[in-house]
């Protein structure tokens, strides 16, 4: 048999494809190789035959010798990534002519009378060949997504502020996998998923923070206040973008390995698995390693006892949990070295009694520290279900009040103190690691936000006619009660994956359908334009407990809700609500044109409607 046309094909062919558009990207061209390789071995050699496979090998060689060219041209514009790229391309264009040569198989007499390697007689080359292949279009594909990533991180130190922040928005909203806030569903990892989705949140909803900080500090440059608010919205942005280039590039500043606090339930799940492979192998692991497990994982629930916030029942209720759990893995390690002293094999009836009270003991542990935490932010979502401390910050802030605006601050640090506290108690319960990712994120937020919320009150207290430091507040208000809905939505998949209904995160419960996001942010943007114009005008009316003036303000608080639905924000959650939600819309409409038509009868009557809507005669 003639040899290979790709000769030994040393090219890597084990890539880690780490996106999920590469992956799609390939998935047409595996299907025309599998084609060719997993043809019968006794196959009928008719011409049609022939011909097909003929046509075959030859698309996939034009195909590759177009995706070359591109490549090429690709590597010509970056020096530093050019003989990579070069090398790739090189294989593949190699790759491509040889399943060409394989498959020039147009003729019976030239198929079976020449002697030459063809797809029939020389199956290992065709393999060797689209190994090497797949393996080099592949390279090419990562190399040009890093040639993307570097592109970005080099305009991230090249633009000014605004115009960095134009180019954000832009990006954010246009379509394609090379986009890096639109990455984010396309990583493979979940992790890495979870870890995109918190920092793309963090991006999107700083975007009109920075914008509305930044017009407060060029209205006011003399406000200290102001300056530290717009400051801090950057630095956040900053550490979300150097996120994102850390899990698009797979590389970490320091280059030390992103690690994340192992959770109780993470440690709990490790020393279950640990404690009930003891009936596979009594020498597996330690006893004293058992036992060192179990006490990181005592001191692990100082979290809940230790807080402030945690009643005295609940406290000694965990207290007891944990000395239960003690307790019965003491007893395990007792049964545990008898066994091995017996020179057992597996584990003893008394050794697999003693496994299985350990693992309910610190299942009933993981139950109750669930209840508690899941108690404690469901309690803290109603307390601020009101939002009393923001509108008395508003206000505060509003009347140039710096003393009221100072003791708003106190409580609103002692309620971000309270969700941050909480936040960490979701975190180690939260059942995944995508779900831990997002509870950290929370926390950060809420430790952020609450500061600057109190920086920006403070500016409005210092220029309490300025409309752009109200606006600046009201942006950063809105940021607060958007975390508390994603708690919310948080705290239900926790429940989820606890009760075993669910396994994976989901950041919202209803999202659009390929192709639709740009209509819907564009009809969303016009619904919240709309309610801005309705509320101003409802500020013009003297009697503010008129019936037409409390319609138009359920009228505007519906549409501002569908827009927040059109971000994947608010009280909004699946599109059976947002189509209710548009029904008792559509009724309200119907009031204000009945109340509407009433004024017009009293008009022309001469007659004035009542203050409820109603007419006296």
């Amino acid at each position: 048999m003639a040899s290979s046309p790709c000769g030994d094909g040393n090219f890597d062919c084990g890539l880690q494809i780490q996106t999920r558009s590469v992956e799609q990207t390939l998935i047409p061209l595996v299907s025309q190789i599998t084609t060719l390789i997993n043809h019968k071995d006794k196959l009928k050699k008719t011409e049609k035959t022939l011909r097909a496979v003929q046509r075959v090998g030859q698309a996939v060689s034009v195909a590759v010798g177009r995706f070359v060219a591109v490549g090429e041209a690709i590597a010509a514009e970056n020096e530093d990534l050019k003989d990579e790229m070069g090398l790739a391309c090189f294989e593949a264009r190699r790759a491509g002519t040889a399943i060409a040569q394989l498959t020039d198989v147009s003729s019976l007499e030239q198929c079976e009378g020449d002697g030459r390697s063809t797809v029939f007689s020389d199956r290992t080359g065709m393999v060797k060949a689209a190994r090497m292949l797949l393996s080099s279009v592949t390279k090419v594909l990562v190399l040009a997504d890093c040639i993307v990533i570097k592109q970005i991180i080099s305009s991230r130190n090249k633009v000014r502020v605004v115009c960095w922040v134009q180019v954000l928005v832009h990006s954010s909203t246009q379509n394609g996998t090379h986009l890096f806030l639109s990455s984010t569903r396309d990583l493979k990892d979940e992790k890495k998923r979870a870890r995109m989705a918190a920092a793309r949140a963090v991006l999107e909803k700083c975007t009109m923070m920075l914008l509305t900080a930044s017009k407060t500090c060029l209205r006011h440059p003399d406000c200290e206040s102001a300056r530290i608010n717009k400051e801090a919205v950057f630095q956040r942005m900053r550490l979300a973008l150097e996120q994102v280039i850390e899990i698009v590039t797979d590389t970490r500043s320091g280059g030390e390995a992103r690690a994340l606090p192992v959770s109780i339930y993470a440690g709990i799940k490790d020393f279950k698995v640990k404690v009930e492979g003891l009936r596979d192998s009594l020498y597996c692991v330690s006893c004293e390693a058992v036992a060192a497990q179990l006490e990181t994982l005592v001191e692990k629930t100082e979290d809940f006892t230790d807080s402030a916030y945690t009643s005295h029942e609940q406290r000694e209720t965990i207290i007891q949990l944990c000395q239960i759990t003690r307790q019965e893995t003491k007893q395990l390690i007792n049964t545990w070295r008898h066994a091995q002293s017996l020179k057992a094999k597996e584990a003893t009836d008394e050794m697999e009694l003693s496994i299985l009270k350990t693992c309910q003991s610190v299942s009933d542990l993981r139950r109750e520290l669930h209840r508690v935490a899941v108690g404690r932010a469901t309690e803290l979502l109603k307390l601020h279900s009101d939002h009393l401390v923001l509108q008395a910050l508003k206000a505060s802030g509003g009347d140039g009040n710096l003393e009221a605006v100072a003791d708003y601050a106190g409580t609103l640090n002692e309620h971000k103190e309270q969700l941050v506290e909480t936040c960490r108690l979701l975190c180690h319960i939260s059942g995944t690691e995508p779900l831990e990712i997002t509870c950290i994120h929370a926390e950060e937020t809420f430790r952020v936000i609450g500061p600057q919320i109190i920086s920006a009150a403070q500016t409005l207290a210092l220029h309490p006619t300025s409309k752009i430091a109200k606006e600046n507040l009201d942006v950063f208000c809105e940021a607060w009660e958007s975390q508390l809905c994603d708690i919310a939505i948080l705290l239900k998949e926790i429940n989820d994956v606890f009760e075993g209904r669910r396994g994976d995160k989901k950041t919202y419960l209803s999202l659009p359908r390929p192709g639709e996001q740009t209509t819907i942010a564009k009809l969303g943007l016009e619904l919240c334009l709309l309610t801005s114009d309705v509320d101003s005008e409802v500020e013009r009316w003297d009697e503010q407990d008129h019936e037409m003036v409390r319609l138009c303000q359920i009228i505007s608080s519906m549409a501002y809700s569908m827009y927040l639905f059109t971000r994947g924000e608010g009280l909004l959650k699946t599109t059976l609500d947002l189509f209710h939600q548009a029904e008792v819309r559509q009724h309200s409409f119907s009031l204000i044109g009945f109340l509407i038509e009433s004024v017009r009868s009293a008009i022309k009557s001469n007659e004035s409607p009542g203050k409820d809507g109603s007419i006296y005669y």
